[in-house]
């Protein structure tokens, strides 16, 4: 019994397909169906029937099934036991990141690049709701997210900023002569936002649902840089990050919100089982170790 033959079976047990099976091993669909009938005749029994227009298991096909799996499973374990023993992290990573933030994950990214060249590093841009997504389907390794006051359901977080949001106004705007606004203050008026999805919109979004009005959104870009210059033109009230927009008070006034305040928190995240590979368990760690944030970043649970 060969471990090919098993992972063949595998693949068209759960293809109910030869073609379609031999297309996911790579491999030419007569070798498939050769190798699948030495495997029955080890065995003495038929395992997969071929009678109809969708393969189907036979009894005997879905007993082995299971153990077919845990064996190549178990082969898989193996390899990654013996690599991460002699230290051997290779393969590839897949980090996510939303578009604007004071992290240092290039940084991050290359300092591990340095240590695990042999690595195959992608990053790719969301905005935070996508981005957890993909970090809960196992699509993404780890993230740089932006949440609420607690973490997500199904990540582990480590907190590396966390700063007040606040209305950016042109000096001459109505509001602007105000130290602080509440919530309610914002009712009607047109706001310059981040799209739905980012964490920046969903905790106004939050905040405004509790004080019973749905936020009139004038104009919304992904970019808060854009959002700052909109704002400067005095085309309504950004909401933006505090640091983002003090940065920028030669054309913005900040002004803080209360009642109640609202805090933009963004956060390394990973899957609360961790990522499956060594190599983005190396990432995870290594984030773990160098990334700074407050309260010195420590890590949290989901329901914690």
């Amino acid at each position: 019994m060969e471990l090919r033959q098993l992972a063949y079976f595998v693949a068209v047990a759960e293809e109910r397909n030869f073609t379609r099976a031999a297309e996911k091993a790579h491999v030419a669909q007569p070798g498939v169906s050769a190798q699948i009938r030495k495997l029955e005749r080890e065995l003495g029994q038929e395992l997969l029937d071929r009678s109809g227009r969708e393969v189907r298991l036979t009894e005997a096909g879905e007993t082995v099934l299971p153990y077919a799996r845990a064996a190549l499973a178990a082969v898989e374990g193996a390899r990654l036991a013996v690599d991460e023993l002699t230290g051997l992290v290779r393969g590839h990573v897949a980090v996510g990141t939303v578009t604007s933030h004071n992290v240092d994950l290039p940084g991050l990214l290359a300092g591990f690049h340095d240590d695990h060249p042999a690595v195959e590093i992608t990053l790719t841009e969301a905005n935070s709701d996508q981005l957890m997504d993909e970090l809960r389907a196992g699509l993404l390794d780890a993230a740089i997210i932006s949440i609420g006051g607690t973490a997500p359901a199904g990540l582990d977080i480590r907190v590396v900023d966390d700063q007040p949001i606040v209305v950016a106004v042109a000096h001459d705007h109505e509001l602007a002569i105000h130290q602080a606004v509440s919530v309610d203050t914002l009712r009607e008026r047109p706001l310059i936002s981040l799209p739905r999805g980012t964490g920046l919109r969903t905790r106004l979004d939050e905040a405004c649902a509790a004080a019973g009005f749905t936020p009139r959104i004038a104009f919304e870009a992904s970019d808060p840089g854009a959002l700052a210059q909109l704002a400067a033109r005095g085309l309504g009230a950004a909401i933006l990050p505090g640091a983002f927009a003090e940065a920028r008070a030669d054309e913005l006034r900040s002004i803080a919100i209360d009642r109640p305040a609202l805090r933009g928190r963004l956060a390394f995240a990973w899957r609360t089982d961790g990522p499956s590979s060594p190599a983005g368990r190396a990432l995870v760690a290594r984030a773990r170790a160098t990334l700074g944030g407050p309260g010195s970043g420590h890590t949290r649970r989901a329901g914690r």
